[in-house]
């Protein structure tokens, strides 16, 4: 059976919600609504795909505290199969208290940015990744693994983060390798120094035989075989909280992808579980099930660009 894997930390979010105000030092505010979930990053695109059913696996760092007993339990309760990598005793997630104002929030975060993977975690997420059909890339230590999936057919998608540096150099191996590169409007016009998504777009078609440039609420830009294409976002969807939408949108891609969809319906699936994600608070709070995202779907279109 094929199947979607990854690796990369784990996140927990502590969410104080209907905050008045942010404390200052020594006092101490109350608020009415809380909730603990699995924050945003390739795991929560790994559990949106779960959600739709497919198979999934990660390879991710857990301990024997309390959040990694939580998020253990959510990635199997959303038919995620995680595999532990880290072997220590202190808390190896990303555990991040949000405080939400109703304009505004701010962010306390324990944890890291970057895992240092050693010879044999290398090994263990090969050998769990091994046969995927999709694998999730993110940058850091494992291109070696992403090499070999690559050349046993495993397709490569690349999704990362703001970086002040973004560049083709700096990048020059994860570019090499991905088959598919999904940048926001922003990191589109840093890395190809274009003025307009679209400019941006046809610059990356040099690198990439398939491109997505997701153009924010509006919707997203790609490039097939058949030319340039916009597929406009959801209208029904209201965004109250941002936080996971690019994951989300990732994850419907990735639906499409799995299921060999042309790429002007994978990015309408796209922009279908994006643009649900923000209409709660949470990286995870609200999602489309598989009957719904292709209900959606099957109204949206796209229209091909000059």
């Amino acid at each position: 059976m094929s199947f979607i894997a990854g690796v990369g930390i784990t996140n927990v979010d502590l969410l104080y919600q209907n905050m008045p105000r942010i404390p200052a030092a020594g006092e101490e505010v109350y608020t009415d609504r809380f909730s603990l979930q699995l924050g945003g990053g390739l795991p929560a695109t790994l559990i949106n795909l779960g959600r739709l059913g497919v198979p999934t696996r990660i390879a991710t760092e857990l301990g024997d505290d309390l959040f990694s007993g939580f998020a253990k339990a959510q990635f199997e309760e959303n038919r995620v199969q995680p595999m532990n990598l880290y072997h220590g005793s202190d808390i190896p997630l990303n555990i991040t208290s949000a405080i939400i104002l109703k304009n505004d929030r701010s962010f306390i975060t324990y944890g890291k940015s970057d895992m240092h993977p050693d010879d044999a975690a290398k090994e263990a997420f090969y050998q769990m990744a091994t046969g995927a059909k999709l694998c999730l890339m993110s940058p850091g230590g494992f291109l070696d693994v992403y090499r070999k999936l690559k050349a046993e057919g495993t397709l490569l998608v690349l999704d990362m983060g703001w970086d002040d540096a973004l560049s083709f150099e700096k990048y020059a191996a994860e570019f090499e390798l991905a088959d598919i590169y999904t940048p926001n409007r922003k990191e589109a016009l840093k890395l190809t120094g274009c003025e307009t998504p679209l400019e941006a777009a046809k610059a990356l078609k040099k690198h990439f035989s398939r491109v997505v440039v997701k153009v924010d609420r509006d919707g997203c830009i790609g490039i097939d075989e058949q030319g340039a294409f916009f597929c406009k976002s959801e209208d029904a969807f209201k965004n109250v909280d941002s936080t996971g939408a690019g994951d989300a949108f990732l994850a419907g891609l990735c639906y499409g992808l799995y299921h060999d969809r042309p790429l002007r319906d994978c990015v309408a699936f796209g922009n279908i579980t994006g643009g649900k994600a923000v209409t709660q608070v949470g990286a995870l709070s609200a999602y489309v099930t598989e009957p719904e995202l292709l209900a959606l779907a099957a109204k949206l279109e796209c229209t091909a660009l000059d």
